[in-house]
């Protein structure tokens, strides 16, 4: 049989095919990267684990819809506020108070106002000028001098990068740029300048992310060094983690956390280095009706926070 083979004619092996056909698909097409994420937003999968959103006390939040683009919400808000103080101890001052907002919410224009019975007011707009270009502004106005603040910011968004340029009171100007380098890294830059303080400072950081994991670092000339790893176990499971380093003071902290979707609710929590504890749980328990748990404890400060809430709409 070995003599019916033709002379120089080899078999090749079906693995090795299929391993030469897989390093042909992983070749960077250069004209063809993804755009990448905003420069601000290169820790979101972390933050979603690592900084819930905790409360103490009770809250309640209800939405209703006018019609497909304007709704009114109300929200009630009863809990124990932190005050400053030099002492270890938190000082806490029993506080409560009620929030009305309008919201007109378009595919390319979104308004959101927020009017708490303090006297604070709270704005924010987001309109998408083109395809590319997109214009977000934030603004609280409050009683208390020199509190009250604005930024604006301009985000242009390339066919394989991101720009943006921030202008805030107090003369406060930011730019930002990050580009696609791979398929799965991009590298960005930031400067920015605080007239009112006369201080300004420099920032660079790299992100590579895939379907399974996400990595960034970012370090900047103020001193802060911040690395996170996110590591996704499955479509609804994700555990996270980042040190947070400041090389002028030498604070450093390191946290866990995890990030939990089940079919009825969601539930996030973390642990630091510094002994503070939290978790967050959102159950839905009907449609439009969702229950809300939150719970913090910092052995340290001996500071204990529980809340609960409902959210209607």
């Amino acid at each position: 049989m070995a003599g019916l083979v033709p002379p120089g004619t080899t078999t090749i092996p079906a693995d090795a095919s299929k391993t030469a056909h897989t390093k042909h698909e992983e070749k960077t097409d250069y004209m063809n990267l993804p755009c990448p994420i905003p420069y601000e937003e290169i820790h979101r999968e972390a933050l979603m684990s690592l900084k819930p959103e905790t409360f103490e006390g009770l809250r309640f939040d209800f939405t209703k819809g006018l019609n497909q683009k304007f709704s009114l919400s109300h929200s009630v808000f009863m809990g124990p506020t932190e005050i400053p103080s030099q002492s270890a101890e938190t000082i806490k001052i029993p506080t409560a108070h009620y929030e009305f907002g309008a919201n007109f919410i378009d595919p390319s224009l979104m308004l959101i106002g927020r009017v708490l019975t303090d006297g604070r007011l709270n704005a924010r707009v987001k309109w998408d000028l083109t395809d590319n270009l997109t214009v977000k502004a934030n603004a609280q106005l409050t009683n208390e001098p020199h509190m009250s603040h604005g930024m604006v910011n301009f985000d242009y968004k390339g066919k394989d990068y991101r720009s943006q340029l921030q202008m805030g009171n107090g003369a406060l100007f930011g730019a930002s740029y990050i580009q696609s380098v791979t398929q799965h890294l991009s590298l960005g830059g930031e400067v920015f300048w605080a007239g009112q303080h006369r201080k300004s400072g420099i920032g660079y950081a790299a992100r590579y992310d895939t379907d399974k994991m996400v990595a960034t670092g970012q370090v900047a000339s103020t001193g802060m060094v911040a690395l996170s790893y996110v590591q996704k176990v499955s479509e609804k499971v994700s555990l996270a983690s980042d040190l947070m380093y400041n090389y002028m003071s030498r604070d450093v902290t390191a946290s866990v956390g995890y990030d939990y979707i089940l079919r009825q609710c969601r539930l996030r929590g973390k642990i630091d280095s510094n002994g503070c504890t939290a978790a967050y749980l959102e159950e839905r328990l009907n449609m439009g009706l969702n229950f809300v748990l939150s719970a913090e404890i910092d052995h340290r400060k001996k500071d204990y926070k529980f809340g609960f809430g409902l959210t209607v709409g």
